[in-house]
């Protein structure tokens, strides 16, 4: 089974991490290594990783920017990027390394599922599902029909590192949607695949902006990166931890 190592990109998470960390500990197999990428937090995320014992990097902050520089300080062949408030399924390890057998797939997910600490917004998760194959089909349709499909954070992508390095990585330009653009990027180079295992991702955007005002804003936010509205995107996707 290939090596893993997990880059998780944070800013103030110290909400989050406590669970994470417990999660990542359970894990089996284990990763090879956990890098955590912090872009300035100003609360304890970094005493707790540093206390976790992994791996930490501080950027400029940014997604892009850190996921890149973790992936160049990692030193495995396979990578999965993880959020803070995302938790693995037990297997992820397992799962990663036999998806990545197959060469013809360049890029992978997992299937979010939306849990709050009382109930599972199924609705977002169907939304999310569904996203994965509206979103290119209204946006580059021409990628669609080619097999393209789009994913996104909470889906805990993973590639090799050597194909990520290839392609450029994401861009470092675009501070929402990120890994949509890096997903155009690796479908040049095989398949993007949805797996079909959950991983469940915090409902915290839905508790905050209510169920119709969050799926409307990750709709709007696809369409006004679709049509290259990129400095629009930040102020339509406030951070919410």
């Amino acid at each position: 089974m290939n090596a893993v190592t997990l880059v998780i990109p944070v800013l103030d998470e110290e909400r989050a991490l406590p669970r994470l960390i417990a999660a990542v500990v359970a894990l089996d197999p284990s990763p090879a290594a956990v890098m955590v990428v912090d872009g300035g937090s100003s609360d304890s995320t970094c005493t707790l990783i540093r206390a976790a014992g992994w791996g930490l990097l501080e950027t400029q902050p940014g997604r892009a920017i850190q996921i890149n520089a973790g992936v160049a300080a990692a030193r495995t062949e396979l990578i999965c990027v993880l959020h803070a408030d995302t938790i693995p399924p037990l297997d992820l390890v397992a799962v990663i390394g036999r998806t990545m057998e197959d060469r013809g797939i360049a890029l992978a997910g997992f299937t979010p599922l939306i849990r709050g600490p009382d109930n599972i917004r199924w609705f977002t998760t169907f939304h999310n599902w569904i996203k994965t194959w509206y979103a290119p089909l209204i946006t580059r349709p021409h990628l669609f029909f080619q097999g393209v499909r789009l994913l996104f954070g909470d889906h805990a992508m993973f590639f090799r590192r050597a194909e990520y390095l290839g392609v450029g990585g994401c861009d470092p330009g675009t501070p929402v949607m990120e890994e949509a653009d890096l997903c155009i990027k690796m479908a040049r180079l095989g398949r993007i695949k949805l797996v079909p295992r959950w991983i469940e991702t915090s409902d915290r955007r839905i508790a905050a902006w209510g169920p119709l005002k969050a799926n409307w804003i990750y709709f709007k936010i696809g369409i006004l990166w679709a049509f290259g509205a990129r400095a629009r995107l930040e102020r339509e996707y406030p951070h919410i931890r």
